[in-house]
Parts: C-alpha cells; sequence; structure tokens
C-alpha cells in the first residue's frame, strides 16, 4: 500500500512509513463512527494507519534503526509542535538509555547530528502534512500514549513532561549512554556533536557571521575528500555532486533550538568532563591512525571553533565564579588537546578544492553566489578545461559588475603568460563568455565595470594585454559605430548604448577616439555620440601620467590625439565645439568632462598669437565661461586666472599691429578680437577676491596684473576697470585731458610718445571703442565750445581725421560702438558735416530734415574715404586691409539703411521722394568709394550693400502715388544708370546695370 502511494522517487517509501506508523502513535484512531468518516476524510495516512496494529515509539525507533533512516525521524520530529517534539525527543532519549547498544549510540548521535544539519523550509509534501495532521488534531495536550511493546523492543517510555529544549534533551541523554560509549570513532562522534552544538550558542559569538568563503570551501573540500578516502562511509559510493551537498550540509550548521545559558554552562560542563576522561585516549588513538576518519576531522574542527569562542566568552561577559572555572578549565583542556593532534588535520587532502567549487556553482548549492567570487579570481583553477565549462555552462551565476571584474583580471593574467594556440582558443571561449555576462548587466553596473577596467589596464583596456581581443576589434569598431551614424534617432539610442558598451568593454581609449572623429566628422551625428558617450559616466575617468599632480581626462586625451589639430573646415569646427559643449552639459546626464579640465586642455596651451587653433580655443573659452559653477567656488580658480587674463591682454595688444605684422606670422583675424574683449569682459565679472585664498594675495595678483600691463597698450588697462576696482586710476594720454573733463580722482594722465599734440581726439575716440558704458562717459564729458564757429570746425576736421585713424583697427563690435558716437555728435550739431549737392541735378524741394543724419552720416564716410584714398595716406594701410573697411562700411551702410526705414515708417506725412532721394544719394556715395579704392577685391561686400540700397529705392520709388511719379523715376534711373555706367570696376558695373535695367522696366 505505501509502496503505491510513493512509486517514485526511489526511497520516499520509507519516510512515509515511519510517518504513518508516528502519526499511529500520536493519534490512535477513536471507535466514534463520527471521528471515523473523518479520518478518511482528513487524514492522509489514515487508510493505511488502520490496517495495522497499534504500536508504541520503540517500535518507532526499531523501524527507524532498520531502515538506517535518522534524517527521516529529525524531519518529522522538527515538523511537530515544539512541546510534543521535545516530548518525543525525550522518549528517544529514554529509549536509548535503557540496555544501551552501541547501535543505539550511534543511531542517538546519528539523530543529534541531523537535528544540527536540519534547515527549516527544505520540508517535502509528507513531513508538511505529518506536522499539519498532528497540530490540527493532537496539539501538545490531547496526544495518547501508544501501547508498550514486548520486552525485547524495551519498555517504551512514554511521553515524559516537555523538557526546557532540545539541547537539554541532547544534553542529558549523552550523560546517561557515557558510559556505553566505546569505540574511539563514537566517542569523537559525541564530543564532535557537544562541541558543535555549543558553538552555535549565542552566548558564545557576537553574531551569526558565516564562515569566510574560502574557510568554508577549504571544510567541504576535506569531508568530500575523508568520505572518497574511507569506504566504510555511508557517501563513499556517492558521486561527486551528492558528496558536496551532503558535505555543504554537514559544515553549515544552524541549530534551530539553540542552547540557553544553563544549557551552554552544562554543556560545557559536560565536554570538560568528556574530555577528562577520553581525550588522552583519543589523543593515542588519532596519532596512531593512518588516515583521519571523518567524525576525528569534526571533532579538531569543532574544539579549534570552540576554543577560539571560549576566549571571546571570558574576555567579554560577566562570568560568576563556578562558570569561569568551567571555561578556564576547559580552554585549556582543548588547548592541550589541539596542540598534540591538529596536526593531523595537515593530512587532509586538499586536491579536490576546486573541482567542490565548481560543483557547488553547478548546483546552486547553498554559498554558490560567493562561491562564484572565488571561482573567477582563483588562478590556480583558471583555464582548466572543467573551468572553462563551469563558466560556459553558469553563465547567468556570474553577471554582477564584481564578478565579471574578476573574470577579467583572471583572463588577462592567464594571457600574458599563456600564448600557444590552444590558449588562444580558451581565451576566446572565455571572453565571450564574460562579454555574455556584461551585456546582460544594467547599464550602471556596465559602468562599474569600465571602472574597474580603467583603473586596472588604462585607456587601452584588454586589448593592451589580450590579443585575442585585439584581433578583429579595429573592424568591429569601425562597422558598429558606421551602423550606428547611418540610423540616429532616439529610439535607436538605448541599442546604440548597448553596443558602444561592449567596445568600451574591450579598448576604452580606441572607441572613444573613433566616436569622437565621427563625431567630427558625420554631419549632424555629434549629439547623438555625444549623447552615447555620456552613457558612460566611467569615461570621466582621469588618468595619471608623467606629472603625478595633474591628472587627465581619458575623455579629453582621446579628443586631443582623435580630432584636435585635424579639423579641416568651419563645419567640422562647429561639430567639435557642439559636441564637446555637450559633453560638459548634457542635460540630465552625468558631464563627462568639467569645464576647468577643458580650459586645461584646449585653452591655456593655446593662448599664444602664433597657435594654428587659437581661435577655436578661444570660441572653447568663450563656451566654457558660460557653464555655470556647480558649486560656490568657481572653477575658473583652478584654472590660473591672472596668467589667463594676462595671456588675453597680449592677445589685445597685438590687434595694435595687426595691419603691419609680418604676413607668414600667424595671428588671430580681426573678427576673433571681439570674442577676445567678451571672453575678457566674463573673465572681469567672474575673477573676484574669492577666486584667491587671502586678501593679500588678491591684492598681490592686482598689482602683478598691472605690473605686467603696464607695458601694453593702454587701452587695454582700461578693460580691466571692473577688475581693478579702486586699486588702480584710469591711465590715458595726457592729450585726453585737453578735450575732456575728466576727474582726477579716477583719471590720471600719461605722456607717451605716440599722443602727442592734437591726438587728444583719437584718444577718445579709442576710448569710446572700449566699451557702452566708457562711450557714454566720454560723451557726456567731451567739451566743444558750439558757440565758436573756428572750434567746431577744427573739431569736426580733428574728428574725421581721428575716424580714419580708429577705423581700421576697429573689430566689428568696435566700429558697431563708435557709429552711434557719430550720430549722436550730429543730432548734438557738435560734429559739422556739411552736404555738397554734387549727385544732385535740380534743386530738391523735398522735406529732409528727419533724413539729414543719413545723409551727413553718408558723406562723412564718404570724406573719411577720399581721405583714406588720397596720395597722403593710401600708401598707409596694406592691400588686405582695405577689405576689411570695406566691410565696416558696408556694415554700417546696411544699418543706415535699416534705419531709414524705420524712419520714414515713423514719419507722420508720406515721405516716398524723400526716401527715394536718400537712396539715391547713398548709392552714388557707395560707388564712389568703389571708384576710388586702391585695392582689388573689395567688390562682393560692396556690391551686396548697392543692391540693398537699390531694392530700398525701388520699394520707396513705387510707394510714391504722386502725380509725376513716372516722370521722376525715368529721371531718377537715367541719371543712376550714367553714374552707374562711369564705374571702372567691370563686374560691380554690369551685374548693377542688370539691376537697373529691370527697375526701369
Amino acid at each position: 500500500e505505501i509502496g503505491e502511494r510513493c512509486p517514485s522517487p526511489r526511497g520516499l517509501w520509507k519516510e512515509e512509513a515511519v510517518a504513518i506508523v508516528w502519526a499511529k502513535i500520536l493519534l490512535p484512531a477513536p471507535p466514534a463512527a463520527a471521528a471515523l468518516e473523518r479520518g478518511w476524510e482528513e487524514d492522509g495516512f489514515f487508510s493505511v494507519g488502520a490496517m495495522i496494529p497499534d504500536v508504541n515509539r520503540t517500535a518507532l525507533f526499531e523501524l527507524v534503526k532498520a531502515l538506517g533512516a535518522p534524517r527521516l525521524l529529525v524531519r518529522l520530529l522538527l515538523a511537530l509542535p515544539p512541546g510534543v517534539c521535545r516530548g518525543e525527543l525525550e522518549s528517544l532519549v529514554e529509549y536509548i538509555s535503557s540496555e544501551t547498544s552501541p547501535s543505539d549510540v550511534s543511531f542517538f548521535l546519528d539523530v543529534w547530528w541531523e537535528v544540527l544539519k536540519h534547515r527549516e523550509g527544505q520540508e517535502d509534501a509528507t513531513v508538511s502534512a505529518f506536522g499539519a495532521l498532528i497540530r490540527q488534531h493532537g496539539g501538545d495536550s490531547s496526544l495518547e500514549d501508544g501501547l508498550r511493546p514486548p520486552k525485547r523492543f524495551k519498555g517504551d517510555p512514554g511521553h515524559a513532561p516537555a523538557a526546557p529544549g532540545l539541547p537539554a534533551v541532547l544534553l542529558q541523554g549523552l550523560k546517561q549512554i557515557r558510559g556505553s560509549i566505546a569505540q574511539p570513532r563514537l566517542r569523537c562522534y559525541a564530543l564532535a556533536n557537544l562541541a558543535e552544538l555549543l558553538c552555535l550558542s549565542s552566548g558564545l559569538a557576537p553574531g551569526d557571521s558565516p564562515l569566510p568563503v574560502t574557510e568554508h570551501l577549504a571544510k567541504v573540500s576535506a569531508v568530500v575528500s575523508l568520505w572518497s578516502g574511507d569506504a566504510e562511509c555511508q557517501y563513499h559510493p556517492c558521486g561527486l555532486g551528492e558528496k558536496v551537498r551532503e558535505a555543504e550540509r554537514s559544515v553549515s550548521l544552524l541549530c534551530l533550538s539553540r542552547p540557553s545559558r544553563e544549557e551552554l554552562f552544562g554543556g560545557l560542563d559536560l565536554l570538560c568532563s568528556l574530555l577528562q576522561a577520553w581525550g588522552e585516549e583519543l589523543q593515542d588513538a588519532l596519532r596512531a591512525s593512518e588516515e583521519l576518519g571523518f567524525q576525528s576531522y569534526r571533532l579538531l574542527d569543532a574544539l579549534s571553533s570552540l576554543g577560539k569562542k571560549l576566549d571571546f566568552l571570558s574576555e567579554t561577559r560577566e562570568l560568576g565564579e563556578g562558570e569561569t572555572r568551567v571555561v578556564s578549565e576547559l580552554a585549556q583542556l582543548t588547548k592541550d588537546f589541539l596542540r598534540d593532534t591538529s596536526a593531523v588535520l595537515e593530512d587532509v587532502d586538499s586536491g579536490l578544492v576546486s573541482a567542490v567549487a565548481m560543483a557547488i556553482i553547478a548546483q546552486r548549492l547553498e554559498r554558490h553566489v560567493d562561491m562564484c567570487s572565488v571561482f573567477a579570481s582563483e588562478r590556480t583553477w583558471a583555464f582548466s578545461k572543467a573551468w572553462v565549462e563551469c563558466l560556459v555552462e553558469n553563465k547567468a551565476l556570474f553577471q554582477t559588475p564584481e564578478l565579471v571584474l574578476k573574470l577579467l583580471e583572471t583572463l588577462v593574467d592567464f594571457a600574458t603568460s599563456h600564448h600557444d594556440k590552444e590558449a588562444q582558443e580558451l581565451q576566446m571561449q572565455v571572453t565571450k563568455a564574460i562579454v555574455e555576462c556584461y551585456t546582460e548587466l544594467s547599464l550602471s553596473d556596465k559602468n562599474k565595470v569600465i571602472s574597474g577596467v580603467l583603473a586596472s589596464w588604462g585607456g587601452p583596456g584588454l586589448s593592451q594585454n589580450v590579443q585575442v581581443v585585439r584581433e578583429g576589434f579595429q573592424e568591429d569598431l569601425n562597422v558598429t559605430l558606421n551602423q550606428i551614424t547611418e540610423s540616429v534617432s532616439d529610439e535607436g539610442l538605448a541599442r546604440a548604448v548597448a553596443s558602444v558598451a561592449r567596445l568600451t568593454l574591450l579598448s576604452p581609449e580606441a572607441t572613444v577616439k573613433q566616436v569622437c572623429h565621427l563625431a567630427v566628422v558625420n554631419l549632424g551625428a555629434h549629439q547623438f555620440l555625444a549623447q552615447i558617450l555620456c552613457s558612460f559616466p566611467a569615461l570621466s575617468f582621469l588618468e595619471s601620467h608623467e606629472d603625478a599632480g595633474r591628472p587627465r581626462s581619458l575623455v579629453l586625451r582621446c579628443l586631443q590625439e582623435a580630432v584636435w589639430g585635424k579639423l579641416s573646415t568651419a563645419r567640422e569646427e562647429e561639430q567639435f565645439l557642439q559636441f564637446l559643449a555637450f559633453l560638459m552639459q548634457p542635460g540630465s546626464a552625468t558631464p563627462l568632462v568639467s569645464p576647468a579640465e577643458v580650459t586645461k586642455a584646449f585653452v591655456l596651451p593655446c593662448l599664444k598669437s602664433d597657435c594654428a587653433q587659437i581661435e577655436l580655443s578661444l570660441q572653447i573659452l568663450s563656451k566654457v565661461l558660460g557653464i555655470p559653477s556647480g558649486s560656490e567656488e568657481h572653477w575658473i580658480k583652478s584654472c590660473h586666472p591672472f596668467p589667463l587674463l594676462l595671456s588675453l591682454c597680449k592677445l589685445l595688444d597685438g590687434y595694435t599691429k595687426y595691419w603691419h605684422q609680418p604676413r607668414e606670422q600667424l595671428f588671430p583675424s580681426l573678427e576673433t578680437k571681439d570674442l577676445i574683449l567678451d571672453i575678457l569682459c566674463q573673465l572681469c565679472e567672474l575673477v573676484g577676491p574669492e577666486t584667491v585664498p587671502s586678501s593679500e594675495l588678491w591684492v598681490q595678483s592686482l598689482a602683478w596684473l598691472h605690473r605686467k600691463v603696464a607695458s601694453l597698450d593702454w587701452t587695454v588697462g582700461l578693460r580691466l576697470k571692473k577688475l581693478y576696482g579702486d586699486h588702480f586710476k584710469n591711465e590715458v594720454p595726457a592729450t585726453l585731458f585737453e578735450i575732456c573733463r575728466l576727474p582726477e580722482d579716477e583719471w590720471t594722465s600719461q605722456c607717451w610718445p605716440a599722443y602727442g599734440p592734437g591726438s587728444g581726439l583719437l584718444a577718445w575716440m579709442e576710448c569710446c571703442c572700449v566699451s557702452p558704458a566708457l562711450r557714454d562717459t566720454m560723451l557726456a564729458l567731451l567739451t566743444v565750445n558750439v558757440d565758436n564757429p573756428e572750434e567746431v570746425n577744427l573739431f569736426s576736421k580733428g574728428f574725421l581725421v581721428a575716424l580714419i585713424q580708429v577705423l581700421p583697427w576697429c573689430s566689428h563690435g568696435e566700429w558697431k560702438r563708435m557709429v552711434p558716437v557719430v550720430e549722436q555728435l550730429l543730432r548734438r550739431q557738435v560734429l559739422h558735416v556739411p552736404y555738397t549737392l554734387e549727385y544732385v541735378q535740380h534743386m530738391p524741394l523735398l522735406n529732409l530734415r528727419p533724413f539729414s543724419c543719413h545723409l551727413q552720416l553718408s558723406v562723412l564716410f564718404l570724406r573719411g574715404f577720399q581721405l583714406l584714398c588720397s596720395s597722403s595716406c593710401s600708401a598707409w594701410l596694406p592691400p588686405e586691409a582695405w577689405l576689411h573697411v570695406v566691410q565696416l562700411y558696408c556694415a554700417s551702410l546696411t544699418d543706415l539703411l535699416a534705419s531709414l526705414k524705420a524712419a520714414a515708417g515713423a514719419a507722420s506725412q508720406p515721405c516716398a521722394q524723400e526716401v527715394s532721394f536718400t537712396c539715391i544719394q547713398l548709392f552714388c556715395h557707395l560707388l564712389h568709394v568703389a571708384a576710388m579704392l586702391p585695392a582689388e577685391g573689395c567688390e562682393e561686400p560692396l556690391l551686396v550693400v548697392a543692391l540693398e540700397v537699390l531694392s530700398q529705392y525701388e520699394a520707396s520709388s513705387k510707394a510714391d502715388g504722386s502725380p509725376c511719379a513716372a516722370l521722376r523715376r525715368a529721371n531718377e534711373g537715367h541719371f543712376l544708370q550714367s553714374v552707374t555706367g562711369s564705374l571702372g570696376h567691370q563686374e560691380l558695373r554690369c551685374t548693377l546695370l542688370q539691376k537697373l535695367s529691370k527697375l526701369g522696366a
């Protein structure tokens, strides 16, 4: 019947049989019919239990002994309610204490040993059903004693009152049968059980910290080795996997019922007594034995652990006199015993350690996670056939950043010392498995691995030491990244990040370099590639190099080596700037590089006028200064702010000699001057006393900068006023005081040879170019007596001369600041610009007052070019300077046209004729300038503005609704064609005549 209930697996019928017999003892079938019917329905063991007669506990224990199944007994015992459990264990103790035989001793010790090894939560269906049945129908109070058996089976001890706990019952049992334990093996067994039970007491250790995994592995391996060498051991014929499973249970004890303090000291006293009685005999037996048995090993190991715990107990607990004596005496006995026998432990074979570790991993046993760490880092096992197979078959267990890194370290260690073909094949398998483990990690864990790779092997990563990684990597890199750049999309970002993560693991430096290169040369891919890189904050790794105190960024080094100095077009430079900006400010991601690092890498080494990358460096500096500081202390403090300021000042000073420098000498263009001025202004805002450690150092730094700048052009010092504050006055040429009322508490005069008599207006204009604020100050402080005609005439002539002296050296920004000065002086009628009618056929009977400033400004520009192109000045500028001057002039005319349009729109009366007249005058002045220019190559900007003027003329002319508008347009068309036809520049002349012919049509 039992066999039919349990057809598989084999051996389960034994557990079923023990459970049925025990249930029969604990719950004798009641005679009532209702109870009988309920038993069939609710009791899973009832049908078979009803077939056997009433039995007592002796029959149960004899059955278990006959089956050789102490583990079954313990599993069922510990499923009982606590009170019943203690009572049944006491019954067992009473059973074995009567007429004790060696088999009884062995049975009792086996049960004890199984109690120590038992794990909760591993109950099968039979055990669970048995425990549930007893709890449901029996409880602790209603259980009946079974019938007493014949004498041969020993008298049934009955059901004694509940004991304090299982340890006390076990200790009592050992006391009762100690006289019957004669064999050395059983004595070792008994002492080992007792010592291990005591070791589990919470009073002997600060906590339940598990053994270090290497010690755990050594113990499991030792047990497996002992079982393999002992033909009489029940586990000897088992396979390695089963031996390892059982051995791990044997060394990982978690007793469910820990000894109380009273039980602890009772057990210590008992152990002390037994060691005194048996110790010498056991020592002799251990020394004489050729092979160490399992129980002997257990005893020595348990006593060693107990000795350490006794030391802890005596140091940390307050003990009574009797307790102190027991602990002290037992500690000495333990030391003496181990001193004479511990050498036996050294004979345990450790050759199975690797195989045991792999078996633990393969079977996912209790410490398999810890074992993976040992497996990954143990060099002596690595790359054996079994090791590689274990890794490949159990990849899922190695998917943590710590284990991947340990495997990589083992791979590199092996690869550096093994170069034969077979070793390379193994490396291929292992590398593939590691990469697969890595691929399954989360992005944050992948970053941990990349950080570890960079910390261990730097930028080259694995490719530096593992040849199988190098082979084919470049092709893989190119193909993967080309595919990424060809399919740029937000949807593809995750896939792209995963692909780059794999490449970065193998060779971070090569991957970053290729990404940087593609970010520059692939149109529009720079932001997508920057997003990918910023997914790996681990790449913000700082490399140490020859200067140990100044680590450098891996990403910036890759940018320098792969891109810097190789940008061939303006588009590539712009993509580089945007790519770099995204790396510094990637939105929600972590920046890969900091503004300070970028400044040190790409700006500070290049702030020399002859550096080929200086203009790009200045653009980078402008971008980084716009990035807010993430802390109270601004990052600029770490970038040598005062030498940086001085470098910029020197660049500005170089512009005073811009048109007279040798052509072959590199120098940033005049367009870059505005950028330098903006940067200098930003730095003066950012650099304050808080950027230096002390106020004293701040004053010293200012004085140093002031001293250095004193040798440069005087206007440079004016640009540092916000930085200087009240520490230094504005130093200007003495002649400026002649035309301005400068307060002496803020201004001081200097005598410079270049600023002799009559140069006051030149200095005044140069001040106006410095900044809008200083321009307004100069206009407010200017002194011209408008009531004195001679003074106004002299001022106006001097103004024109000064204007053409300043014009060629002005950047576009400076010239934009200068033109409003002219406009304001014209409105104030301080500047006298007479308007001649050289391009007027008939007296215009129009109201030109709203447009007088536009006409005067255009004439002033014409007069300036007449002076500049005159025989006395034409050789003053080199040919390339003329294009710059023309560009400034054309920019002013464009602004003038916009102003003209705005004035016409704001007029209260129709003014189409006035606007047309003004446009014709501007057009004629422009052609006059074009005809005078001594240098070729200036036609393009003039043509563009001339066409703008004609377009404006066309719009206003069409808006003229007067009766004779058609006649006026015809006359003006003939006049414009005749003026244009006399122009010497053929291309300019033909294009403009073509435009005029369309207007006429």
